[in-house]
Formats: structure tokens, C-alpha cells, sequence
């Protein structure tokens, strides 16, 4: 890292910084300009937290050579992260986008669960999704049936084949998440809840890290980097929206630029989320779509049965005929990336 010392910082205080930096096994090469005393420091920046020379008398500025999320980074492992299910589905890399779709809540109805599954089981989805615990803004809405519901999505899963998606928020219902679930999904409000994220990261279930809605993609890459620091490297990203100021046609701004940013300095696998990107469902085909272009590893779209009747998120989900006829013609854009990709591998090898 590089530390910009202030125009009026005195010998002292350069010498308190480099003394400090030199304690914790840094390199210390100092420049003196004409304005400025810059510092650079070549060393280990997990032994040292920035924000104790941030808070030294004389210190203006720091600046990182590297990225803060060192086991998240492509500095740390070139190659992409591909994470395996016992069945053999595969997300990351070079295989073929993945598919997970359902109700935003799972609701007391079984029957209205298994025609979705059975519909996405017919598309050739590989995951169902579906909430047991939801996060809601009124408390006077319909927040999850909780273990019910996870006996229901593990009942779907008998029935159909498909690998279960469900959120978590608390951190006490872990294990009997971990009971039903393939993967374990942490929504955007719990994106920086590190008591959370540190409690997923000390399992062994693959994890879907939604973004936050006023998250950057450093602050996102760093959640991301709490799992993997805690033991567990199954992480997959979900790019799902930005609170925006213009919220009269959208519910959020998806940001698509974010998926290729990733994939630049992130290996871990990103999928892409345009129900909760956009909340209106004639979005979801083009921006699921324009995820898939631009590199995402897969898409998570809101599917129910009867979608004016939801009891959550009913705009932003597709009617099973819906999803059929918007997933039929995904899946021919599907296979044609996934074909040209792997054309592209063949030439380099």
C-alpha cells in the first residue's frame, strides 16, 4: 500500500508511521517530494488494519496496489471457481449457465409448488428456490412458514430431482436450513451482516451472497471475502439491482456492468437476478438476457403459480406459462453461449 503523509506532516509524525509499518514486517521506502511525503509499504496488509495508520497524525491519504479482498481475487487464483453438486451440476467457469427458479415465498399451498417445479424441471432448471424465512419491509406482511416450508421444498425435491435454493437471515436456524437445502442463499439486507456471513462461512454449503441495494462492488467482493475467510470457498455472487433515484418504472437498477467487472477481478462464479433487478416481470426476459451476454454464470428468476395471488413479490414473477415460453427461448441463447464458449476454450488449448 501507499501512504500519502499531509503537506504539513512533520519528521515525527513520517517517523511514527514508518516505525509503526516497519513493527509489522512491511518494507518502508520513503519518498520526499517537493509537496508531498509518500510512503510505500510492501508487506502483508492482513497484519496491520488500515484504519490505525488511517488515524495517525500526519496521514492524508492510503492507497491499495491490490484489492482488499485477497482470497475473493484473481491475484490469488487465476483459474475460475467452479462449484460441483452431487448430482453433477456445475456453476463457474466454463460450463453451461445454470437455471434457479420458484416462488419468492413458499406459501401453504404444495400443490402450487410442485407445478413450478415441475415446470422447471421440464426447462431443464437445475435449482429450485424458494423462501422459508422472507425479510419484509411492513411487519404486518407474509414473512415465511419456516420449517414447513422447507419440508415442502424438500418434498418437491423427492419429486422432481432439483437442488433446493433457500435464504437464511438468522444464524440460530442454520442447521435445520443446512437439513433441507443445497445451497443456502444470504439476501441483500444481510450482504454486511458478519455475524451471518461468518456462520455460513464455517459450513460446508455452497452460498449464494446477494448484492446489497447500495453496495459497491468492493464493499460486495469484501462480504463475499468474510465467508472465504471463515473456511468456506463455495461462494457465488448474485447481481440483483441498486436502490436508484428513479424508482417509477423499476424497483432497482440492475447493474449489469458489474457482472464483467467480476469476472475481471473476482474468479468466484456471479449469476444474475432480474425479478428483484427490475420487480417488473415483462423485464425479466431482456435483462436476463443481457446478464447471460455479458458473462453471468446463470440467472434466478421468480416463478409462481398464480402470481396475482402471491403473497410476495407477485409483479416481478412469471406465470408458469410465462416462464415457459420466456425460458424456451432463453435456453436456445443458453446453449449458444455455452457453445461458443466452449469453441473459444478448444482454440486456446
Amino acid at each position: 500500500m501507499i501512504i500519502i503523509m499531509e503537506r504539513d506532516a512533520t519528521a515525527a509524525n513520517i517517523q511514527a508511521v514508518t516505525e509503526l509499518l516497519k513493527e509489522h514486517g512491511f518494507k518502508v521506502i520513503v519518498h520526499e517530494g517537493d509537496v508531498h511525503t509518500v510512503i510505500d509499504a510492501l508487506g502483508d496488509k492482513t497484519t496491520l488494519s488500515p484504519g490505525r495508520i488511517d488515524a495517525m497524525d500526519g496521514v492524508k491519504k492510503i492507497k491499495f496496489i491490490r484489492e482488499p479482498f485477497r482470497l475473493a481475487s484473481r491475484d490469488r487464483q487465476a483459474e475460475d471457481t467452479v462449484i460441483e453438486f452431487e448430482n453433477g451440476v456445475k456453476i463457474g467457469g466454463a460450463n453451461r449457465p445454470v437455471s434457479i427458479v420458484g416462488p419468492c415465498s413458499v406459501e401453504d399451498d404444495y400443490d402450487g409448488l410442485l407445478q413450478v417445479a415441475l415446470a422447471a424441471k421440464e426447462l431443464g432448471c437445475q435449482f429450485l428456490r424458494g423462501g422459508a424465512f422472507k425479510p419484509r419491509t411492513s411487519p404486518y406482511d407474509f414473512d415465511g412458514l419456516g420449517e414447513k416450508a422447507l419440508k415442502y421444498l424438500a418434498r418437491a425435491k423427492e419429486e422432481t430431482g432439483l437442488l433446493i435454493v433457500t435464504e437464511l437471515m438468522d444464524s440460530a436456524d442454520l442447521d435445520m436450513v443446512c437439513d433441507y437445502a443445497d445451497v443456502i442463499q444470504i439476501g441483500a439486507r444481510n450482504m454486511q451482516n458478519f455475524k451471518l456471513l461468518k456462520s455460513v462461512g464455517n459450513c460446508n454449503k455452497p452460498v449464494i451472497l446477494k448484492r446489497g441495494p447500495a453496495s459497491t462492488i468492493r464493499e460486495f467482493l469484501l462480504a463475499a471475502e468474510h465467508i472465504m475467510y471463515n473456511g468456506n470457498e463455495k461462494v457465488i455472487l448474485c447481481e440483483r439491482g441498486l436502490k436508484s433515484f428513479d424508482n417509477a418504472f423499476t424497483r432497482n437498477l440492475l447493474d449489469i456492468s458489474a457482472i464483467p467487472v467480476i469476472k475481471k477481478y473476482s474468479h468466484l462464479p456471479i449469476i444474475v437476478d432480474p425479478s428483484h433487478g427490475t420487480g417488473q416481470r415483462y423485464l425479466i426476459e431482456p435483462m436476463a438476457k443481457a446478464g447471460l451476454v455479458v458473462g453471468a454464470d446463470g440467472v434466478m428468476v421468480e416463478v409462481h403459480h398464480n402470481p396475482p395471488q402471491a403473497l410476495s413479490d407477485g409483479k416481478q414473477s412469471l406465470s408458469i406459462p410465462q416462464f415457459k415460453e420466456v425460458f424456451t427461448r432463453l435456453n436456445t441463447l443458453i446453449d449458444t453461449l455455452h457453445l461458443e464458449k466452449s469453441m473459444a476454450i478448444s482454440c486456446v488449448d
